[in-house]
């Protein structure tokens, strides 16, 4: 097939998401599109590469009597290989059953059986032995391993390793298998962290409404660098992978080891990102104000403070704060002072401050895209402040996942932006369903092409989600702004109800709090008690940084310093307990619509991180607060009978 390389191929027209690979070698062919520079040896695959070695990986399922409709588990994290294996799949028109080979055995197990997968491709042998000797009992055709392996042969099923497989295909053509726009092509399954997890549905055509319309969004150019990070197989991801792909950019593997390193090396122009990962790049930037002499800390602080006030004036003035949606013609005329007064000192903080935050993430950044939760204010606004454009979506596994996002010419803070085409917001009364007027608070409702299917083999959690109209239960609560801006306000399920009656949304004050440099991470708690209160992780550079300050050297505990050693240290001195009293209570009213109860009272300091490993937090760094409840729940306790 012959194409305009200039010219952007018709998504539109497609009825398969792997039809893509028909058109890309045209367009960008000799493009690098997959790299890993972290492997060994090191991976660089143009798109004319990745588009053979997929066909040869779905080639090799037909030689292996693979039929269009069956499914596929696939347990691996990111690599060209995933993608490759991806898409070999689908293109193949079955539906592959993904998630990390990382996750409980448990929870892989129980996928691999409850979604009738009849082959498992996996990430190596290590993963592979993890699920033995249970997986010896499934009747799968056969095993394919990402790696070049050897392969032990007393496996019970035919095992092949990456080459192997490929080498299958390549003894014969591949021919094209005919798939519907409403072919399941992959099960997502949700984290599980409330019972057994749900295998989302989507189709072709769930997964292709991304791709014809992130654009709205971002604007990539052919070769443009992308530096990937989040896990391939989550929805959030995968579409924005799909859709950078579809654009001819050059993706970039890296993780939390060598991330911060690879920003300045490799000069990513966009990046996909979760809130949490903005936060370590915020604390790391913070870090480097800290260590600097008293008179620079007040410099920075100073131009931070009245670059901060200049950017709220120009929104403004712009219309474009969520406090001031409708500025009346006096308060813009304010605002346009109040900026261009502040405008010459935003500028030379542009050049002593900003312009070296920018050089440091490598001062080639076109957009960032947070999405998978809330990103705190003081965040939002820092990025703005220093110039990189950090924009915010919304979407869920279940929409495929993106359903509204900010635009860089409408960012405003706070919001979660405008739906994107074929997409429908409304707010309902949670109690009884009516949709709300503009402005008021409710549960937010979806309608749109990327909404799932359904719930594989659950048609009552379908019918409980989706309703005889197509619209889907979000579980998240919200309002929507005159312009159509969605603004996330809490989880359903989350919202904690006090003793007096009162709901408190906890995501927004652990959103406040988490701006005192003292705190690394927090959930607040207090589900029918009188009034709030929090775990802390403290940061203890932060701490140990402040008692210098003090004229104190600090004895504070390890991470992972059992509970003598904990009581032996400072962390519960009284000076310390005051400083996070002050930091909780501070934060806390200065977050705009402050209410008394939402005053945390009591807190414990706690030194285990939430994290992946320790089952506190999802693939994309959200806190499980499930879990977190429940394996400190003597702790919570105890907090609230002192």
């Amino acid at each position: 097939m012959t194409m305009n390389k200039n010219v952007t191929p018709d998504y539109f027209s497609l009825n398969s998401l792997g039809e893509m690979w028909d058109l890309l070698p045209s367009y960008c062919g000799d493009i690098i599109a997959l790299s890993d520079p972290h492997s060994e040896p090191e991976v660089r695959l143009t798109y004319e590469d990745v588009a053979k070695t997929i066909k040869q990986f779905a080639s090799a399922l037909q030689s292996l009597d693979i039929k269009s409709g069956e499914k596929i588990a696939l347990f691996a994290d990111n690599s060209p290989r995933w993608l490759i294996a991806d898409q070999g799949i689908i293109i193949n028109g079955c539906a592959d059953a993904v998630r990390s080979p990382l996750a409980d055995r448990e929870e892989l197990l129980y996928i691999l059986e409850h979604s009738d997968s009849s082959v498992l491709v996996i990430q190596d042998v290590a993963s592979l032995e993890k699920l033995r000797p249970e997986l010896d009992d499934f009747s799968l055709k056969f095993v394919v391993l990402l790696s070049d392996e050897e392969v032990n042969r007393d496996y019970p099923h035919t095992t092949y390793n990456f080459s192997q497989f490929l080498q299958l295909g390549a003894q014969r053509p591949f021919i094209f298998v005919p798939v519907e726009k409403d072919t399941l092509a992959t099960l997502i399954y949700t984290s599980g962290t409330t019972g057994k997890p749900k295998g989302v549905m989507l189709s072709h055509r769930n997964l292709l409404h991304q791709v014809c319309h992130l654009d709205v969004i971002l604007q990539p150019k052919k070769g443009d660098r992308i530096l990937s990070i989040l896990p391939s197989w989550h929805s959030y991801e995968r579409a924005a992978e799909y859709f950078l792909l579809s654009r001819g950019t050059t993706l970039i593997y890296t993780n939390i080891r060598y991330f911060k390193q690879d920003l300045k090396k490799i000069k990513p122009h966009h990046m996909i990102g979760v809130p949490r990962l903005w936060e370590s790049i915020y604390e790391g930037v913070q870090k480097q104000f800290r260590d600097g002499s008293k008179t620079q800390q007040k410099l920075v602080n100073f131009f931070l403070a009245t670059s901060e006030k200049y950017i709220k004036a120009k929104r403004i003035k712009n219309g474009l704060d969520l406090e001031h949606l409708n500025p009346s013609s006096g308060q813009k005329l304010t605002a346009k002072i109040t900026s261009t007064l502040l405008l010459p000192v935003h500028k030379l903080g542009d050049k002593l401050i900003y312009t070296k935050v920018r050089e440091g993430v490598g001062g080639c950044i076109q957009t960032w895209v947070s999405g998978g939760g809330s990103l705190a204010k003081h965040i939002d606004n820092f990025f703005q402040i220093v110039g990189i454009p950090l924009i915010v979506g919304y979407g869920l596994t279940e929409t495929s996942p993106v359903t509204n996002a900010r635009r860089i010419s409408r960012n405003i803070v706070g919001a979660s932006g405008q739906p994107i085409p074929e997409t429908e917001i409304k707010i309902v009364n949670p109690e009884t369903r009516e949709t709300l007027p503009q402005g008021e608070k409710g549960l937010v409702f979806i309608r749109g092409t990327q909404v799932m299917q359904g719930y594989y083999k659950n048609p009552e959690a379908t019918t409980k989600a989706i309703d005889e109209e197509g619209w889907f239960d979000s579980g998240d609560l919200g309002w929507v702004t005159p312009d159509n801006d969605l603004v996330i306000t809490g989880r359903a399920k989350d919202t904690i109800v006090l003793s007096n009656g009162e709901n408190i949304e906890p995501q927004p004050l652990e959103d406040a709090c988490v701006r005192s440099p003292y705190i690394d991470q927090i959930m607040v708690v207090g589900q029918d008690q009188k009034y709030l209160g929090a775990l802390i992780v403290p940061n203890l550079e932060a701490l140990q940084k402040w008692g210098e300050e003090q004229n104190r050297i600090l004895n504070l505990p390890s991470v992972g310093a059992n509970r003598a050693e904990i009581e032996k240290s400072d962390l519960y001195s009284s000076g310390v307990l005051s400083l996070y009293k002050q930091e909780l209570a501070r934060e806390v009213k200065n977050r705009p619509g402050y209410r008394i109860d939402d005053r945390i009272s009591v807190f414990e300091l706690i030194l285990e991180p939430f994290s992946i490993d320790n089952g506190m937090m999802t693939q994309t760094l959200k806190i499980k607060r499930p879990v977190i409840t429940n394996h400190y729940q003597d702790m919570i306790n105890s907090m609230f009978t002192k």
